[in-house]
């Protein structure tokens, strides 16, 4: 009974362990399953914040025989036949995830003129346009009505001097043959979070007040029904689908107003536009208008099914690793045909009106997606994400089973002296072993089914029993094992002396580690990791292998810089540091299961700080090189209105041209081909004034190409060229000369400003660098990237976007990007949070196993270092002496540990190479920066610090208490 009493602490940390172990090892295939369901719910849910997931469209005609009754077609009813035939035909294996997003059709500019001057108005039909809840004045059109009633923001309203009941005329602009009045019946909030004072600035800038809106023409003040129905609730029935019901979004109409962001705001043209506008806006109408305008105009228009992949996590995670990922591209593919299929049979797209939307001729589906592709990225990604994940899982099992070794180490030094006893009247060490092993079967058991049960509580599919069993065995053979070493007969007959040839022993097990690791590493980075779901054994080695040649190296290094200090203290008074120092280097090999834990520790929460700072700020670095200013505009060159108008957007303080062509010259002299290279064009001294930090217009400016041009030749700054050297190229049956004016620069070629059109463009070796006015003899066309880069502190985002949406399905239009956009997509990226989540829990634990190790080792130590001490108190030594002899005796270990793990966790990168390449998860021009989480590291090592001041102090007070006999006994070893 009162050695069960004993043995009861180190059997609840036994089950403690087994559990945590079991639970870990149980559920980690399935734990890695649930977060790759959950990275790619989370990256599908932000590839589709701009826009669906997938996108179907139909042309229609007017109805035949529509122009005697125009008010009497409901396009509602009849679009939502077919949009039940595209929910239909979604696969049911993505179980219930594809769902629709919207239904919307879309009218051309129209015409019409306010008190704020000419308007292009074009008007918008939205199955998810929100109900009268977000509505500051008035009501939504009614779905009902026989007239051209409109809805506009409120930001619209006031800046075109709008009130509720105002009858705008419309006349013909992009849709012809068009004569209406359209009343203007309700204004929404469509803010979206932007703040007021944009608005309060915008009136400024005009000079109004908040009241101005005189000089309205036909006002007749109407006002929502007194009859409280909402329109808006009519137009949802109609539909389907509740208005603005969107998943995610902060209020309804959040996601219509992000991509058709010109109903939330128009547009200001500039002074004297080839348009001959002074304002563009949107506004949302009823169905009825829509085939009402289009009977008088007699026009074919587009309506746009949007599908939204929205998958919960257990789905997602069925379609995370690599057979699901080829499985949910097959069906996404394969998606579109089906819906076209069950909508208008096998009917080819010949561009006939060979279908039907209700009693309106119809052209087949045509659709569009991007999914695929984000299907395939992320698969590239994630299996990054799974060497990081892994690695952490294998640290913290590799870590735990070595608190369970320290756990059973103490056993079996307390009860040695016992079992000796019992080997001196005859027992075996097997038969100890084997009943050291019954006594501690009941708490394994109970931890083994703890641990299973608390895998079983998790969701998802069931955990991997016969990764868990195996693991639990492990643990708890340890006892027995170290028991049995401790008793066998050669350990009982050579005693406290050192075995014959272990120091040749020693060696060789060192050596051997070190093969070990180095084979390990080149394994991993020769095949990098597997690709089947479930841990990877290579991976979960490569940790303990790296650890302990780690350790190997640290247990012959660090005794020599203590011995010197040892010496060095020997010429001074007082033997405390003598002592201290000499015991520390003498203990050095006994040190290394401690050694071994803080290191594989400390090295794996070092590598998570790394990846997670190198990824932060990768992400922030590719998200410049992306857009090369605080904002860019792709395809400037296609579309000069645009590109003007954004220049003079609120908040541009400068503008930049960057244009980039594809050219293969010859030498002049020689006839050499000098190589496909990419011949890139800047506004030198523009870009110099933007961004004096740009190395490519220090390179220019440096290279006096932003000074005026002298002679035809075109100056450039040219990669593997000599300075002098003359290059000749056609363009248009034309000879164009380039002169080398210098060597461009490396750093030009990861400049941030050249990004836009570098990045979207193949990567070529080669790369000229010249002043976009040397370029004007090529012609605009023959550019295969534009861009304007658009600088300036305060960017109005919201103007911005008014003239270019974010999602917009007219390639003609351009892209626009925006800094602050891609860094909060970057910053909002699923699978970084799984990552960072994943690291930190993992590290978590294994720094308590860590810490429960480090104390039980101290433990372990103790009675060697309590005898030193009382034998120093023989010789008068006093309090403080015995606390300075036990911080000198343990800090050469910490140090040696702190420095060895942190070594370890910045070089695992480097290590590992091609089996983890954290360029996926960045982009941008080259690998990422390493950048080391400098406060974790600290902050790690500080613990570890107080760690031992607290474990110095326990030790002092329990040495104060304790009398020297309990100590030093006659006839013990040692004494």
């Amino acid at each position: 009974m009162r050695e069960a009493r004993v043995d009861l602490p180190f059997l609840v940390c036994l089950a403690v362990l087994v559990a945590l172990l079991t639970a870990v090892a149980a559920a980690g295939p399935a734990l890695l399953d649930r977060l790759a369901g959950r990275a790619l719910a989370s990256r599908l849910a932000q590839e589709q914040r701009a826009e669906p997931g997938i996108r179907f469209g139909a042309q229609f005609e007017p109805a035949p025989g529509q122009g005697s009754d125009a008010w009497a077609s409901d396009l509602a009813e009849d679009l939502l036949p077919v949009t039940d035939l595209i929910v239909s035909a979604a696969p049911e294996a993505l179980n219930g995830g594809l769902v629709h997003d919207s239904t919307r059709v879309a009218l051309p500019t129209l015409a019409t003129a306010t008190a704020a001057g000419k308007v292009g108005l074009g008007l918008l039909y939205a199955s998810d346009a929100p109900g009268r809840a977000s509505y500051a004045e008035g009501r939504p059109p009614d779905p009902d009505g026989e007239r051209v009633e409109i809805a506009l923001s409120t930001r619209t309203r006031d800046a075109l001097r709008l009130r509720l009941g105002q009858r705008l005329p419309l006349r013909p602009g992009a849709l012809r043959n068009v004569e209406a009045t359209a009343v203007v019946v309700g204004f929404f909030t469509a803010d979206g979070g932007n703040s007021e004072r944009a608005e309060r600035e915008e009136k400024a800038e005009r000079g109004e007040g908040a009241e101005g809106a005189e000089g309205a023409e036909g006002a007749e003040g109407e006002r929502a029904d007194a009859s409280g129905s909402d329109p808006g609730s009519d137009l949802a029935s109609a539909t389907g689908r509740a208005p603005g019901s969107g998943m995610g979004d902060a209020s309804p109409g959040d996601r219509l107003w992000r991509e058709q962001p010109a109903l939330a705001r128009p547009s200001r043209h500039p002074p004297r536009s080839a348009s001959g506008l002074d304002w563009e806006a949107r506004a949302l109408v009823a169905p009825r208008t829509v085939t009402a305008l289009q009977a008088q105009a007699g026009a074919t228009l587009t309506v746009t099914w949007g599908m939204r992949l929205d998958l919960d996590t257990g789905t997602a995670a069925r379609f995370a690793d690599d057979r699901g990922q080829h499985e949910l591209q097959r069906l996404l593919t394969a998606y579109p045909d089906d819906a076209r299929s069950v909508f208008c049979g096998d009917i080819a797209d010949f561009g006939g009106m060979y279908c039907e939307i209700g009693p309106h001729p119809a052209s087949t589906l045509r659709d569009g997606t991007h999914l695929p592709d984000v299907v395939t990225d992320f698969g590239r990604q994630w299996r990054q994400g799974r060497v990081v994940i892994s690695f952490a899982l294998a640290s913290l099992l590799v870590v735990g089973l070595l608190a369970a070794a320290v756990t059973a180490l103490l056993a079996v030094r307390r009860s040695l002296d016992a079992h000796r006893l019992q080997r001196a009247r005859g027992a075996s060490a097997t038969g100890l072993a084997l009943a050291r092993a019954a006594q501690t079967a009941p708490a394994v058991l109970l931890g083994l089914l703890a641990g299973i049960a608390a895998a079983r509580s998790l969701p998802g599919p069931s955990p991997a029993y016969r990764q868990g069993l195996p693991v639990a065995v492990l643990v708890w053979l340890l006892l027995p094992a170290l028991t049995w070493h401790a008793l066998r007969e050669r350990a009982v007959r050579a005693g406290p002396e050192p075995a014959p040839y272990a120091a040749g022993r020693r060696v060789v097990a060192e050596a051997a580690v070190l093969v070990l690791a180095a084979a390990g590493v080149f394994a991993l980075r020769s095949r990098g990791t597997a690709g089947e779901a479930g841990p990877d054994p290579l991976l979960a080695a490569v940790p303990a292998l790296l650890g302990l040649a780690t350790v190997a190296v640290l247990v012959r290094v660090y005794p020599l810089p203590v011995r010197v200090l040892a010496r060095w203290s020997a010429r001074r008074r007082g033997v405390v540091a003598l002592v201290a120092l000499s015991r520390a280097a003498k203990e050095a090999p006994a040190r290394a299961l401690a050694l071994l834990v803080l290191v594989v520790t400390l090295a794996g929460a070092v590598f998570g700080g790394l990846v997670a700072g190198t990824l932060a700020d990768g992400r922030r670095a590719a998200a410049a090189w992306q857009v090369g200013a605080d904002a860019s505009y792709l395809g400037a060159g296609r579309d000069s209105d645009i590109a003007e108008r954004l220049g003079q957007v609120r908040g541009v303080e400068d503008t930049v041209g960057v244009r980039q062509l594809r050219v293969d010259p010859t030498s002049a002299s020689s006839g050499n081909r000098y190589g496909v290279a990419s011949l890139v064009g800047v506004d030198g001294a523009r870009l110099r004034a933007a961004a004096p930090g740009s190395a490519a217009a220090r390179a220019l400016d440096d290279a006096g190409l932003t000074g005026p041009r002298t002679g035809e030749d075109i100056r450039v700054l040219a990669t593997g060229a000599r300075t002098g050297d003359l290059f000749t190229f056609a363009s248009h049956g034309r000879e164009l000369r380039l002169r080398v004016v210098g060597v461009l620069p490396e750093d030009v070629r990861h400049d941030p400003a050249l990004g836009p059109v570098r990045g979207t463009t193949p990567a070529r070796d080669r790369m000229l660098l010249t002043d976009n006015r040397d370029l004007a003899a090529i012609e605009a066309s023959d550019f295969e990237g534009t861009a304007l880069l658009l600088y300036g502190p305060h960017l109005d985002v919201g103007a911005l976007r008014s003239l270019v949406p974010r999602a917009s399905g007219d390639t003609a239009l351009g892209e626009l990007r925006i800094r602050s956009e891609e860094q909060a997509d970057a910053a909002a990226d699923g699978m970084i949070d799984v990552l960072r989540g994943a690291h930190t829990t993992c590290t978590a634990l294994a720094v308590l196993l860590a810490l429960l190790a480090l104390v039980l080792e101290l433990l372990l130590s103790a009675p060697a270092r309590g005898r030193t001490t009382a034998y120093l108190r023989t010789l008068g030594l006093g309090g403080r002496a015995t606390s300075g002899l036990y911080l000198l005796q343990l800090l050469p270990m910490v140090l040696a540990a702190v420095t060895g793990g942190t070594a370890l966790g910045l070089t695992l990168p480097a290590l590992l190479g091609p089996a983890l390449d954290l360029r996926e998860f960045t982009g941008g021009p080259a690998a990422p920066t390493p950048h080391p989480d400098l406060l974790l590291t600290a902050a790690l090592g500080a613990g570890l610090g107080v760690l031992v001041l607290a474990a110095v102090g326990v030790e002092t007070w329990i040495g104060r208490r304790r009398g020297l006999g309990a100590v030093l006994r006659l006839g013990r070893n040692g004494d």
